[in-house]
């Protein structure tokens, strides 16, 4: 039987989970090992019902983590619709160094929650390697980049972005970095385009 005040209810639960997601976000980012107490308190919630959007800290944790990086994920093909090819590659590289960056308490956070033994694993970044795949390809079919170069290839040329730190400046330093990985993708391309600016800017 199908009740009318159903819908009502679950989209108040599902703006619940939402809320609690974006401040476990805030408060993790800021202190790794925030109490889940502090979390339900300014998500204005009662911990009962953090506790059955999520278990334990873990679930939450892990949880905040696949949503961040779906996120990075889907702005790629949106990228695409925006900009050419090889531009959109360049601008959601700088997407995936501020996810790299301002993610960094998150990163502490995830970290003690899948260190215990018998613990939940580390998501994998499957969704942004389906991304890379997705604006790597695109920029190969353009001629703009290089041909043959793989996700993998790419996340392993800019895996200097998690070695740096989330200090003041790390925007030009990421930049160059970035700029570097994008040369070599451009290196051998059909029909390379003109240098893409940081940021995406058209020329």
């Amino acid at each position: 039987m199908r009740h009318e005040k159903d819908p009502p209810l679950r989209s108040d639960a599902q703006r619940n989970r939402e809320r609690i997601l974006c401040i476990a976000l805030h408060e993790l980012t800021q202190c790794p090992d925030a109490p889940l107490s502090v979390i339900a308190k300014k998500a204005g919630v009662g911990q009962g019902t953090l506790y059955r959007n999520f278990p334990n800290r873990e679930t939450l944790v892990l949880e905040i983590y696949r949503h961040e990086m779906q996120q990075v994920a889907d702005s790629a093909p949106r990228l695409l619709q925006e900009f050419p090819p090889h531009q959109a590659l360049r601008v959601w590289m700088d997407r995936l160094a501020e996810f790299a960056m301002t993610k960094a308490g998150l990163a502490d956070a995830i970290r003690l929650a899948t260190s215990a033994p018998g613990g939940p694993t580390r998501p994998s970044p499957t969704p942004v390697a389906e991304a890379a795949e997705l604006l790597l390809r695109a920029g190969e079919e353009a001629g703009a980049i290089r041909p043959g170069v793989t996700a993998d290839d790419f996340l392993l040329a800019i895996a200097g972005l998690w070695q740096m730190t989330p200090e003041e400046g790390w925007r030009p330093r990421a930049g160059r970095l970035l700029d570097l990985v994008m040369d070599g993708l451009r290196a051998g391309a059909p029909r390379p385009h003109p240098l893409v600016e940081q940021h995406g800017h058209p020329d």
